[in-house]
């Protein structure tokens, strides 16, 4: 575990000075800022189309042998990158098709490295696991950042890309001495897997294999369903600081485009700080998803009525640590609720849909900013998030109330002691 998380950091931190770096490229090829629109968006778009089918592959395939090949391949379509901005041979076209390939090998190195880290903890240490892994991305973002900006002062644009596909490749050479000390997807069967995670349908379902089954499974799943809904509203009227507090900082505050930059490494400090305590979590539920939405959501309403530029540095960092928490406990929902055999295409569903808010944040945002502003976006996205959630929690109230007998259930804890006490006497007594 510790050769994948250093190995997590290196691929990071390169993939964060090749991200550093590719807005300025395509300026630099066109000139235009929708170009560099265009490039992410056809970076993404596989995310939406192809999820499902790159889950799928994850939950057939080898999970060694598909991280590796993904791996290598992200690695050369890097170093091609690099050869053709050294060459001058690099144009706009050539770009769009590098960055949808990438898009689509994404979709099957996502899930599957995310799971082999998984295999490599006991399930208690699974959360441990995801956030470290939230540590390595903050930290590799911020090192990758810093280091983007040196690399290309001294070496040039292409330097960038080449430290990229070296570090897929290094993650490539590790993998093959991981040892997995938990039962790898295939290995337990359907049946047992599906009643440990508590999901509900036909055993037709556990049985299906197939990118459909994937779907369904989730549609069934309340929890999981419960978390897209969540993201979804956090998305588009919230959590995309890089757009808001841009805007507020350099708007009502006044403050330059450098001033935002203080903002930048409070998120970043805090995204480190939430990953940390992210990884102490065991159990996370939906309802602590959805209490940790709710508790940023009220501190980008706080953002919004911020009086100076220095006040809102200091909340930013409480507010990336909530976001950081919420996702380590997502993630840890996500990975760990489905039975084996179907987290590949739980994850496959999830990034489409996460890619597909994603792409629709942006524009929602900035139309709110347009019509409202800086502080009224802020304001108004904190408030339509929380307000979601109480709602949200206020639907749920009469299930969970019609399954918990409040009679029996302070009875509970004491019958299990009693039972623990008296079952080794009456075994001996047999």
């Amino acid at each position: 575990m510790r050769w994948w998380a250093v190995a997590h950091l290196v691929s990071n931190t390169g993939t964060w000075m090749q991200l550093t770096v590719q807005n300025l490229l395509v300026l630099q090829i066109t000139g235009s800022p929708a170009a560099a629109g265009l490039s992410i968006s056809a970076q993404a778009a596989p995310g939406l189309l192809m999820g499902l089918l790159g889950g799928a592959a994850v939950d057939r395939w080898p999970r060694k042998v598909t991280a590796a090949a993904a791996q290598v391949t992200l690695g050369l379509v890097a170093l091609t990158t690099a050869v053709l901005v050294a060459a001058g041979l690099l144009n706009l076209p050539v770009l769009i098709a590098l960055a949808v390939v990438t898009g689509l090998v994404a979709t099957v190195d996502g899930p599957a490295c995310a799971l082999l880290g998984n295999d490599l903890v006991p399930a208690r240490d699974v959360p441990s696991a995801i956030g470290v892994g939230s540590l390595a991305h903050s930290a590799g973002r911020l090192a990758g950042a810093a280091l983007a900006g040196i690399t290309v002062a001294t070496l040039g644009t292409a330097a960038a890309y080449v430290a990229n596909g070296v570090s897929f490749f290094f993650v490539a050479a590790v993998i093959p001495f991981l040892t997995l000390i938990r039962p790898r997807h295939g290995e337990a069967t359907a049946a047992p897997a599906r009643k440990a995670s508590g999901a509900t349908g036909t055993s037709d379902d556990a049985a299906d294999t197939s990118v459909r089954g994937g779907l369904v499974f989730f549609a069934r799943r309340p929890r999981l369903v419960a978390l897209a809904a969540l993201n979804a509203v956090s998305a588009l009227f919230g959590r995309n600081y890089s757009l808001t507090l841009a805007v507020l900082v350099t708007g009502p505050l006044a403050g330059s485009a450098g001033s935002f930059s203080a903002v930048s490494t409070a998120l970043a400090v805090g995204g480190i700080v939430g990953a940390v305590l992210g990884a102490r979590l065991r159990a996370p539920r939906v309802r602590m998803v959805a209490l940790l939405t709710a508790g940023g959501a009220l501190l980008q309403v706080v953002a919004g009525i911020s009086p100076s530029l220095a006040f809102l540095v200091v909340l930013a960092l409480p507010m990336a640590v909530a976001e950081s928490v919420t996702d380590t406990a997502q993630n840890t929902l996500l990975q760990t609720d489905p039975p084996p055999h179907m987290r590949g295409r739980v994850l496959g569903a999830w990034n489409s849909i996460r890619t597909l808010w994603g792409l629709a944040a942006p524009p929602t945002l900035g139309l709110l900013m347009e019509l409202m502003g800086a502080r009224g976006a802020l304001v108004t996205g904190g408030l339509v998030v929380a307000a979601a959630v109480a709602g949200g929690w206020l639907l749920r109230g009469p299930r969970t109330a019609a399954t918990v007998d409040p009679v029996a259930a302070p009875l509970r804890p004491r019958l299990t002691r009693l039972t623990r006490v008296t079952r080794p006497a009456l075994d001996s007594a047999a």
